[in-house]
């Protein structure tokens, strides 16, 4: 089998959902930086604004998750559209596939 096209709308969805979970993770893990910096700041008396690194900490969260899935999303359009001119320079993705067995 080969695949000839792609979908560029239906790959920058399928790119966008995925994104947007990555985004997700790193954002908790910023957040999780974030507010530890901040606590440490407030016992050591280093932190002028420990609301700040709250803010941000928390913020990440929704904000990684929507930046990473409008970016994948756009990156799915280009890859989608730059694939299916490619293809129809050199040919189509070899894929092999194999019938699953009846249970």
């Amino acid at each position: 089998m080969l695949i000839k096209k792609v979908g560029p709308v239906s790959l920058g969805k399928i790119l966008g959902i995925m994104y947007a979970f990555f985004g997700f993770l790193i954002g908790l893990f910023f957040s999780f930086f974030m507010l530890m910096g901040t606590v440490l700041g407030s016992v050591i008396g280093d932190s002028p604004e420990p609301l700040v690194g709250l803010i941000f900490g928390f913020g990440s969260i929704i904000a990684f998750p929507i930046f990473y899935g409008i970016m994948g999303f756009l990156g799915g359009l280009v890859v989608g559209g730059i694939y299916n001119v490619v293809s129809g320079w050199v040919g189509g993705i070899e894929v092999e596939l194999e019938e699953k067995p009846a249970i």
